[in-house]
Parts: C-alpha cells; sequence; structure tokens
C-alpha cells in the first residue's frame, strides 16, 4: 500500500514562518500541482512563488487539499542537486560543494546516494544544468517533504531540515561561486557522465552556429513578441535565443525589450545575459516565437546571418508572398468618439448639455435616441420590418448628473403636448405594463435607480411571480414591435380579465443607475436567456465633468418642440381614418412609413453580419453570444432613428447613419461584454470573488494594502475574505507584493491581470 501523509498539513506553516517560498506539489510526482473540482491538475503559474515568499494565507488553503506535499522554489533558495548513483563520486562531489560553498547545514535524499544541498543567494541567478549536475536557481523547484515516485519512501534530511533551520541561516552562495563548482564538479566526473552537450567551443561565442540570425532581423521580430507577462523561464528562452542568434550585439536590444515589462530590474536584466551561454537555441527559436505572433518579415531583411549580406537571400521569394497575404488580424474595435449627429437627435442632445449642471454626452445620446424612437413608434420601419423599439441603459455614479436627461424629456414633452408618450416612472407588475401599452402603444418608460429595479425584476428565486413577468413581458414585446403582442389568457373572463393584443407595441426603456450596482444586480442566467441582450449599455465617460455655470432656468427651444410633433405624427404623413394607428386593437390599421436603405448602408450592415457570424462562431458555447446576436437589429433601430431624427418627411438611411449606429452599437456591446466577464456572477461566492477582484483591479499597479483591502471589503466577514484572497492568489489573478515602509515591510495586493472567473 502506498504511504501517503498530509505533508502540507503538518508542515507548510512552519515553513512559512522560517521564511521559505513553499509550493503545492501533487502527490505522487515531483511537479507542482493544484487541487481544483475535486482532482488534482498542474500548476503552471507556480514560477511566481520563486520571486516573492508564501503567504500563510496561501500555506492554509494548501493543506486542506488531500495528500499535498510540499515543493520549495528556488530564487532565494538555491538548490546543489548531484544527481550521480555512484556512492564514492556522489560523496565526493557533495564534500567539493561544502568546501568551495560553505558548510551548509541542509542536505536532502530523495534515492540515495543521489542528493541535494540547499544555499541562499542574496541575488537571484540563472542556474546552469550540466547532466547529472545541476544548479536549481531563479526559476526552478524542488520537492523538500513528499514520498518519492521511485521509492515509495518519504524524502530524508538527515541532519537539519527546513523546519529547524531559517532561509535566513544558510549560507550565502553568488553565481560565479556557483559556477566555479558546476566546473570543478564536472571535470571530476568520469568520461561516461559528462555531460554529451558539452562543447570545446566558447559558449558566448555563438558565431558559428546554425542559429546565426542578423541584428535586423532580431530587432523586427523581438518587436513583434509583446513583454507583458512572460514568466522567468520564457524571459531566459528568449535571451538565450537573441544571444545565440547575434551574441553580445543583442544585449541591447533585449534590454530594450526586457524594459517593456513592468516586472524589469535593469541590472538583474544585465546580470542575466551575461550569465547566458547558449549553444543549441537561436534565430530560429526567435524567428518562430516572432511568427506565431503576427511577423512577417520584409523580403529585403536577411534572416540567415551566415549569408553574406550583399547576396540575396534565399527565403526572399517566399517571404514575399507572406507579405502580400497578411495574417488575420484580431484588432480591438476602435473606441466610439461619440460625434453627435445633426436633425432633432443632435438637437435634442445639444439642449440637454447647455442646460445641465454637469454635461454627460453620452448619457443625453442614451435618452434622445429612447425618446425619439418612441415617438416614432408605429410610424416608420426599416425594409426589414424593424421599429424604433430601443432599451438603453446609461450607467454614471450618484452625483454625477445622470437626472438631467430624463427631466428635459419630460418637460420637452409636456411642452409639446407629447405627454401622452410618457409612461410612469415605476413599473409596479407585469400586468401593469401590459395596461399601460394598450392605453398607449407607443410608449417611453424612463427609470431612475435601474440597478435597484433590476435587483427585483431579474431574481427569479427571491421575486415574486408579478415582478419577475416584467422582465419576462418587456423581452417579449422587443420582438413583437413589428407584430402583435397576444395578452394573457385568464380563467375568469369577467371583462377585467380579458386578454389584451397589443397591435405593433413600441416600448422604449431609458434607465440610469450606479455601474455597481447594475451589474451586482444581474445574474449570468439574464445573459444566457438573453434578457440582457437586448440592452444597449452605455457608460458615462466623465463621471464628474466640470459644472456649467450657465445652467439655469431654461426655455425650450420651438424649432425643437415642432421638429419633435412632426416626428410624432408620422412625418405628416397621416393614416387614413381618424382612430387609424392610435388605439392598440389589432383591427386598427397601423401602417407604418418604409424608410429604405441605400447601397452603401446595406453594404455595411452585410459586412457586419459577417464580422458577428464569425464572432459567434468563436463564442460558441459562452454567454456572450446573445450580446453578439443583437448587435445587428440594435445598430439597425439606431440607424433607422438617426434617419428619422435628420428628415422626418422623407427619411432615408444613408451609408453614414449606419456606419455611426454599427460603431455605437458594437463599442456599447464590447464594453458591456468585457463588464459581463468582470461583474456578473452565478451564485455569492462567485460574486464575492469578483468584487473583491474588481477592488484590487482599481487600485492600479500600485496596489492595496491589506487594511485598505479590508476597509473596501466590508460586505465580507473575515473568514470569507481571507478565503477569498487565497482563491484569488492561488488562481493568479492578484499577488502579494512585500514593500519596505519606514517601519517593516508591508504586504499590498496588486491585480496580476491573469484572466477573469
Amino acid at each position: 500500500m502506498a504511504i501517503t501523509l498530509d505533508f502540507m498539513a503538518r508542515f507548510g506553516a512552519k515553513l512559512v514562518d522560517n521564511g521559505y517560498p513553499v509550493i503545492p506539489i501533487w502527490p505522487g510526482t515531483k511537479k507542482p500541482g493544484r487541487f481544483l473540482c475535486g482532482a488534482w491538475a498542474d500548476y503552471p503559474a507556480w514560477t511566481r512563488h520563486c520571486e516573492r515568499p508564501t503567504t500563510v494565507i496561501e500555506a492554509e488553503t494548501w493543506a486542506a487539499w488531500p495528500d499535498a506535499a510540499i515543493g520549495l522554489a528556488c530564487g532565494t533558495l538555491v538548490g546543489i542537486d548531484i544527481d550521480v548513483l555512484d556512492h564514492d563520486m556522489a560523496h565526493r562531489l557533495e564534500r567539493l560543494a561544502r568546501d568551495m560553498l560553505g558548510d551548509t547545514p541542509l542536505l536532502r535524499i530523495g534515492r540515495a546516494p543521489k542528493r541535494l544541498l540547499v544555499y541562499r543567494a542574496e541575488v537571484p541567478f540563472s542556474g546552469p544544468k550540466r547532466a547529472p549536475l545541476e544548479i536549481l536557481a531563479q526559476g526552478r523547484q524542488f520537492v523538500a517533504f513528499a514520498i518519492h515516485p521511485d521509492t515509495g519512501r518519504p524524502y530524508e534530511w538527515p541532519e537539519d531540515s527546513p523546519l529547524t533551520v531559517a532561509l535566513d541561516d544558510l549560507p550565502v552562495v553568488t553565481e560565479e561561486s556557483a559556477r566555479a563548482w558546476l566546473d570543478a564538479a564536472v571535470a571530476l566526473l568520469p568520461a561516461e557522465l559528462r555531460p554529451a552537450t558539452l562543447t570545446s567551443q566558447p559558449a558566448a561565442a555563438p558565431s558559428t552556429s546554425p542559429q546565426r540570425g542578423t541584428l535586423a532581423a532580431v530587432r523586427s521580430a523581438l518587436a513583434h513578441i509583446p513583454n507583458a507577462d512572460f514568466d522567468y523561464d520564457s524571459w531566459v528562452r528568449i535571451g538565450m535565443a537573441v544571444k545565440g542568434a547575434v551574441g553580445e550585439d543583442g544585449a541591447s536590444p533585449f534590454a530594450a525589450w526586457s524594459a517593456l515589462s513592468t516586472k524589469d530590474v535593469p541590472a538583474t536584466t544585465a546580470k542575466a545575459w551575461a550569465s547566458f551561454r547558449p549553444t543549441t537555441i537561436g534565430a530560429g527559436t526567435l524567428y518562430h516565437l516572432a511568427m506565431e505572433r503576427g511577423w512577417r518579415p520584409d523580403p529585403a531583411v536577411v534572416l540567415d546571418g551566415t549569408v553574406p549580406q550583399d547576396e540575396v537571400h534565399p527565403a526572399a521569394s517566399l517571404l514575399a508572398k507572406l507579405e502580400a497575404t497578411p495574417a488575420e488580424s484580431s484588432q480591438p474595435v476602435p473606441p466610439f468618439d461619440l460625434d453627435i449627429p445633426g436633425g432633432v437627435l443632435g438637437d435634442m442632445v445639444g439642449y440637454m448639455l447647455a442646460t445641465a449642471r454637469r454635461p454627460q454626452p453620452e448619457l443625453s445620446l442614451g435618452a434622445s435616441l429612447c425618446a425619439i424612437g418612441a415617438l416614432m413608434g408605429r410610424k416608420y420601419r426599416t425594409e426589414s420590418n424593424l421599429r424604433s423599439n430601443l432599451y438603453v441603459i446609461a450607467l454614471a455614479d450618484s452625483g454625477s448628473g445622470k437626472n438631467h436627461s430624463r427631466e428635459i424629456i419630460n418637460e420637452l414633452f409636456y411642452e409639446a403636448g407629447l405627454a401622452q408618450y410618457l409612461g410612469g416612472n415605476k413599473i409596479a407588475s407585469g400586468a401593469g405594463l401590459l395596461t399601460a401599452l394598450h392605453r398607449q402603444p407607443s410608449l417611453l418608460l424612463q427609470i431612475d435607480e435601474f440597478g435597484m429595479f433590476l435587483e427585483g425584476i431579474a431574481d427569479r428565486r427571491r421575486s415574486p411571480r408579478h415582478l419577475t413577468e416584467i422582465l419576462d413581458n418587456m423581452t417579449e414585446l422587443y420582438t413583437s414591435a413589428g407584430g402583435v403582442f397576444l395578452g394573457a389568457e385568464y380563467a375568469n373572463r369577467d371583462g377585467k380579465n380579458e386578454r389584451r393584443d397589443i397591435n405593433q407595441p413600441c416600448l422604449c426603456v431609458y434607465g440610469t443607475t450606479a455601474p455597481t450596482r447594475f451589474w451586482n444586480a444581474l445574474q449570468s442566467a439574464n445573459v444566457v436567456d438573453g434578457s440582457l441582450a437586448r440592452f444597449i449599455v452605455i457608460a458615462s465617460g466623465n463621471q464628474y465633468p466640470d459644472e456649467n455655470e450657465a445652467a439655469g432656468i431654461r426655455t425650450a427651444p420651438p424649432a425643437l418642440l415642432e421638429r419633435l410633433k412632426l416626428i410624432a405624427q408620422g412625418g405628416g404623413h397621416a393614416p387614413a381614418g381618424n382612430l387609424a394607428g392610435l388605439t392598440a386593437d389589432p383591427v386598427t390599421a397601423v401602417v407604418p412609413m418604409t424608410v429604405p436603405m441605400t447601397a452603401e448602408a446595406k453594404a455595411a450592415f452585410r459586412e457586419l453580419s459577417r464580422h458577428i457570424t464569425e464572432r459567434l462562431r468563436e463564442a460558441c458555447g459562452t454567454p456572450f453570444t446573445p450580446v453578439l446576436a443583437r448587435i445587428g437589429e440594435n445598430a439597425a433601430k439606431v440607424a433607422l432613428i438617426r434617419a428619422v431624427s435628420s428628415d422626418p418627411v422623407a427619411p432615408v438611411i444613408r451609408g453614414e447613419d449606419a456606419d455611426w449606429a454599427i460603431r455605437f452599437v458594437g463599442t456599447c456591446a464590447d464594453r458591456a461584454m468585457a463588464e459581463i466577464d468582470r461583474h456578473i456572477a452565478d451564485n455569492d461566492t462567485e460574486r464575492n470573488h469578483k468584487r473583491l477582484l474588481e477592488i484590487v483591479r482599481s487600485a492600479g499597479a500600485v496596489g492595496l494594502t491589506k487594511s485598505d483591502l479590508i476597509r473596501r471589503s466590508q460586505f465580507l466577514d473575515r473568514r470569507q475574505r481571507d478565503e477569498v484572497i487565497a482563491v484569488l492568489v492561488e488562481a493568479g489573478m492578484i499577488e502579494p507584493v512585500m514593500k519596505p515602509t519606514a517601519t517593516k515591510p508591508a504586504m499590498t495586493f496588486r491585480s496580476t491581470g491573469r484572466g477573469t472567473w
């Protein structure tokens, strides 16, 4: 029977107290692992423990993992690994290490006579390997307490152990002394044990290497390799490839490339470069990494450093073909510059901004689109029978001026005699919403504190049915604008409970709310079922703009009032019959004006359809497909509103209308999907993780001290907070950093930028 011991539970905390960089080891192996979803898996981000101390929170988390073994990450810690099965030779190499490096108290035995000596480095360095000897230094690890997979017995510490000797008490080694021991140790090895990869050629002069490149090609390739979150091993690999390609000429390009990372320490970079001695790595590796990231070298650039510079490169024709067929680009959508269009839409936005104490262009635009969309209801349509019903949510903090747009719309509609288009500020039930629409089939609802309202209508587990029916009805009404909305059937049809059908309803909703309240109110089910996808979510570009001192008593421009009335009349095209188009009954004639679309506009929407189809295929199985699927429909509605606001009498959707609407809706959708990924959760546990992660993210590169994090996460008790922090650290989403202070180092947490939940 295999021996299993809870090493992490027994020894982890003590090792952390002694200053060691502890990492979890997958039971029965020698590699770092983590316990996820009831099973052990690889731990790819373990190398971050080479650069910082392990926290008590991490050790306590790992202690709960079944049979978790213990490894120690190298950096400040250095291991001298003697992987020799000859007893006498292993002993001689150990004695040589103690004589040259110091008499360390820590000796670890796994499979005797193999052994490992443990030292400390004041300045971390990269350790070389010349099998069967290796210096385990920066970016490496070794097993400390575990069951050896070959012997089936625990690793042994025959003298002292890390449980009794603190890291600071170990003898100090330098890169020079460690390499000197390695050179001397290799010389002691018999010929049959010496590394086969050693070469008589000086390793630092790879001028005859088949991996030789040119400085111009190396510079070009490095420019296409982003340097943001490379781990140490990957960084070293690229440095080795550069040096193997161009020798010492690569020092400056490598230093400049390394400086692009926030983790760069110039002194460490220079020291690492001096230690690089590539033998089998060079230009080929570097070019391959760059081409994986889209590099297409200019045909004029010579890649092979062994080719005379005045000759035509043998690969020039192939490179020319690559240049003529560039790789598919995945550039992000450019930011929406919010150029306000002309016509009634622009006039309304301009009036809102001129009279606002704190002007909010994005919010004014969203409110105006909804207001004009309600006036256009049942009077205009696209050639595909889309209508002007829009759902818009405007996100801005309290006190930022988000209520002003609603006030202006109320005033304009009342002064223009269009108050019948205004719904109430609250919706009491799903039935109440339908009653209001039956009374006025084209309706604008302006809802303050929409996040609070959404909490009630979106929570199907806790909210009563009459509230959740509001969201159900809104979802169905959105797609019923071009037909007949069929009301509910009642068992008791006594006149009060008769089924009420609504012919071509046009419901426009404009809600304002604080961002945090809105995203916390949503659940992933609201994304998947498409209810959120129908909303255009607009965020304020400036939460607290400068105050407008000219704001005060206002008077609506008469010309704006007249044009709003013209839109409400369908551009003067009155339908036949004195009640035609005014009531909700299906028997009433409603014949909207069809707004044509130019060839340029049609081409823009065809291209949008192709682009969205590609993104839908890429996003298949994610919660983002409903949002992507609605971009085209919402963009067509916005283009229709812009066209009618420009010319209510003879509107035409032009290419500029289509382009503007596509950019506007597409940018809003992309931003909404980013926020969905960061905020929306299925349960309270996941929500707590995302909220705390967002708190750390908002602190930027400076990070948050533990006390600041506690102060800003009072929604969690101490136990919950510690558990969430431990999970986020373990997942590599935040990292603890020790920062010096006037007294003693303080723990600071900062975001790593490595993904979301």
